[in-house]
């Protein structure tokens, strides 16, 4: 019997019902949990209602629930694209079809790329296809170091693409943010914190009375340098024509009070650097913003000074193999990067930075897979196979603040489930059934579908320039 045809009889019994408002159990595959442990054999996972029951060995098939079989099947929880600019982009040349970066655009912080997200693009049908069920989507920059706010979104067969809106605030140092800030390292720093001061000064003046001498209590000035204990503010009082400013601000104050929430810890702050020293200088800022929950996205060079950033306690999202240094920002790029940083105890996950990240976020898995690969090089450091799959499952979703919902087979998460045909890190392997929230994906694309067109052509399938 033909893999394809044993992946339809598996999907025939998720389809006999919407597969959220059942129980379903998934049993006799190998079953990986996804949180960094090692496969399971003969494995059962129990889902209901769009959520995850159970997952392991010996767990109990409810009475009633709807089996399927998936014995010689591998089970995951769906892979997490940990950095990507999926269902913003189409076509890089084609800016009618690119929305990553906004050239001409008055505003950069304020930015909010959740209304951009198509989830008919092309890319969220190939990526689901490849067992990518979520994806951490980030805008890229134009003329300021900030890109703006960022998404958490499903790749699900539906229009309702997002997750989390405004799930963080991204930022280019580094080389790029140099460019960016006007040509050095120098400026892009200073530009960095004359924006978040700005954001504080903002912020301050609609915080809650601070505390005075005497006991008394005084309104935040303007020029004051304390770091506040600032309150919630809400947007509609920061954007008010009542919110006065200073004339010699640099942002707008759309940017100033999407900065807000950065200052205040309630919004993420994810900073693409790759360089050591930049790394180092990133981490300082805690210091006069002591709220900041940092992110680095890339830190090729981060094995270098990785007992720091474990002293930060700062998760970083890192390119798999990034091993040749092809900028001046990546000297001490190694294959060993990843598995040095989580040997001294940083949470690393994958992403796709500067590497197709808009289409070829499936790739994650044969990243993850050359990370276990790396270890059986003499003198490298590699990764076991749990924690090579953790880096494209809970790594990613961890390192947002959304590992209670997302990225794993633990009880209570979204059942977001794949079943593979074979071991998940063998590019050999296939996803066979993908379930989003509990729901059965389809796994036909535009790509697929040309290919089982031009598979067997019959007369007139065939387009113009074949006839002769």
């Amino acid at each position: 019997m033909t893999r394809f045809f044993k992946s339809l009889l598996l999907g025939a019994s998720l389809l006999a019902a919407p597969a959220a408002a059942q129980t379903i159990a998934i049993t006799g595959g190998t079953v990986a949990l996804g949180d960094g442990s090692e496969p399971i054999e003969g494995g059962t996972v129990v889902l209901r209602n769009g959520r995850i029951v159970a997952a392991g060995r010996n767990v109990a098939v409810p009475a009633g629930a709807q089996r399927v079989d998936a014995t010689g099947k591998w089970v995951t929880p769906g892979l997490v694209a940990g950095f990507s600019r999926v269902g913003l982009i189409e076509v890089d040349a084609v800016g009618a079809t690119n929305d990553v970066t906004a050239e001409n655009s008055p505003f950069s912080a304020a930015i909010d790329v959740a209304p951009a997200i198509n989830p008919r693009a092309l890319a969220i049908q190939v990526s689901r296809a490849g067992g990518v069920t979520r994806a951490i989507v980030a805008p890229g920059t134009a003329k300021s170091i900030f890109a703006g706010q960022g998404a958490v979104i499903d790749t699900g067969n539906d229009m309702e693409a997002v997750t989390r809106a405004r799930a963080f605030q991204f930022v280019e140092l580094g080389e790029t943010g140099s460019d960016e800030a006007g040509g050095s390292r120098a400026a892009a720093h200073v530009l960095f914190r004359n924006a978040l001061r700005e954001a504080r000064d903002l912020g301050a003046r609609f915080s809650a009375p601070i505390s005075g001498g005497g006991g008394g209590t005084r309104e935040p000035r303007a020029n004051d340098q304390r770091d506040f204990p600032l309150e919630e503010v809400p947007d509609n009082r920061l954007l008010s024509p009542g919110a006065s400013r200073p004339d010699d601000v640099l942002l707008t104050r759309f940017d100033a009070a999407a900065l807000v929430p950065v200052l205040q810890g309630r919004q993420l702050l994810l900073v693409h650097v790759e360089r050591a020293s930049d790394i180092i200088q990133v981490l300082a800022l805690t210091k006069e913003f002591p709220r900041l929950r940092l992110v680095l996205v890339g830190a090729t060079e981060g094995w270098t000074i990785a007992d720091r950033i474990a002293a930060a306690r700062v998760p970083v999202i890192a390119n798999a193999l990034n091993d040749l240094p092809s900028t001046f920002e990546q000297l001490a790029a190694t294959q060993s990067n990843v598995a040095r940083m989580r040997a001294a105890g940083i949470p690393v996950a994958l992403g796709m930075i500067n590497d197709d990240e808009a289409r070829q976020v499936r790739l994650a898995r044969q990243q993850a897979g050359n990370m276990v690969a790396v270890g059986r090089v003499p003198g490298a450091t590699g990764l076991s196979w749990g924690e090579a799959l953790a880096t494209i499952t809970s790594g990613p979703a961890e390192a947002v603040g959304m590992g209670g919902e997302i990225g794993s087979l633990r009880p209570g998460r979204r059942a977001d489930v794949v079943i593979w045909s074979g071991d998940p890190l063998e590019n050999s392997s296939a996803a066979e059934i993908v379930l989003i929230d509990g729901v059965q994906q389809p796994l036909d694309n535009h790509q697929t579908k040309l290919r089982d067109r031009y598979r067997t052509p019959t007369e007139g399938d065939l387009p113009k320039a074949y006839e002769r």
